[in-house]
């Protein structure tokens, strides 16, 4: 079975995630681009039982653009948004792709919130971004 951490650059809040995700996606919901300060969020959907919290988080509450309401978990010394519980989904917590800085994770296969996305987003696997890095 796959162990992931997920982790805040200082490392002290850590999510280990046990298994696959059952859902990893993308959102291009306004409140997302603003939460993270790019174009979508990504997130890995994972049971409860598969996922176990360490370290301190500071939480924020808000209601998303589809009515539900979600309680963000975020590393009160960087400020980095860490996972997250979703109201209707009380079985689930969605842990932020980028936290297991990892770029072997698998790939979303869902999208949603698209009325909100950046074009330019649809054609970025396609870009010789190599170069720049």
């Amino acid at each position: 079975m796959a162990s992931r951490i997920a982790a805040c650059s200082c490392g002290k809040l850590r999510v280990t995630c046990n298994g696959e995700a059952v859902r990893v996606s993308i959102c291009h919901c306004l409140a997302c681009q603003r939460r993270t300060g790019a174009p979508f969020g990504a997130q890995s959907r994972f049971h409860r039982d598969q996922v176990r919290i360490e370290g301190e988080s500071t939480t924020y509450m808000r209601s998303a653009d589809s009515g539900n309401h979600v309680s963000f978990h975020f590393c009160p010394s960087r400020g980095s948004t860490i996972y997250w519980q979703l109201a209707a989904y009380p079985e689930f917590i969605a842990v932020a792709l980028g936290m297991f800085a990892d770029p072997t994770y698998p790939t979303p296969k869902i999208s949603v919130w698209e009325r909100t996305r950046h074009p330019w987003t649809e054609h970025l696997a396609d870009s010789p971004m190599d170069h720049l890095a």
